[in-house]
């Protein structure tokens, strides 16, 4: 008899993590939210001249849950679910690369940014790799986690000329899905601040290191 209480906190939990982490719209029958992975950022003073004529952009194999529309929670380490009523607009994946370009473009960075697969010759290929992007609910009400691998290379003599890992966390406002979707999209422009300076100067050290 004494097993019961234990048993019965053992069902209770998952019950009361799923009421506390929720898409947050209230009402008796959840409906179904979608939101979209964004760039928070104002718009960047553009640089005086493009440091290289064009570069492109490839997304690279990512954690399963960038390549899905489901937005991802993490009640612990390594365990993962998602939310059931809310989904991003498109999959990160495919997201986050279009978003870096729109920076680079209004930055200046070069004198033409694509995606690979567009018709543009350029020497220079930037990889982009998300890692981790998930709400982490171990403690309440949680942070939103992303982390980026980007790789430069010279297309031209086929090395790779750098390779970095970007990692933001951002607190989120709420244990639900809406504040999750804007505490990585929070997390997503801190990692962009990093990543574009980084990035210039490595097109800096480069450029100038090669022969005229």
């Amino acid at each position: 008899m004494k097993a019961r209480p234990v048993k019965l906190a053992m069902v209770l939990a998952p019950l009361w993590l799923s009421a506390c982490v929720s898409v947050g719209l209230g009402g008796d029958v959840p409906l179904q939210a979608q939101y979209r992975l964004h760039d928070t950022a104002a718009p960047a003073a553009r640089l005086a001249a493009p440091l290289v004529a064009a570069l492109l952009i490839q997304a690279q194999p990512s954690d399963a849950a960038a390549d899905s529309v489901s937005i991802t929670y993490s009640p612990r380490t390594n365990e993962f679910a998602q939310y059931q009523f809310a989904s991003w607009t498109e999959r990160p994946l495919r997201q986050v690369p279009r978003l870096l370009q729109q920076r680079l473009e209004a930055r200046g960075v070069a004198g033409a940014v694509g995606l690979l697969g567009d018709p543009l010759n350029a020497d220079w290929l930037l990889t982009v790799g998300i890692d981790t992007l998930h709400h982490d609910v171990s403690v309440l009400p949680g942070q939103g986690r992303l982390a980026l691998t980007v790789e430069l290379f010279d297309r031209r003599n086929r090395v790779r000329i750098a390779r970095r890992q970007f990692e933001v966390v951002v607190p989120a406002a709420s244990a639900n899905a809406a504040a999750a979707a804007a505490a990585m999209s929070a997390a997503l422009t801190q990692v962009f601040d990093h990543l574009v300076p980084w990035l210039e100067a490595e097109l800096q050290r480069v450029e100038v290191k090669a022969p005229t």
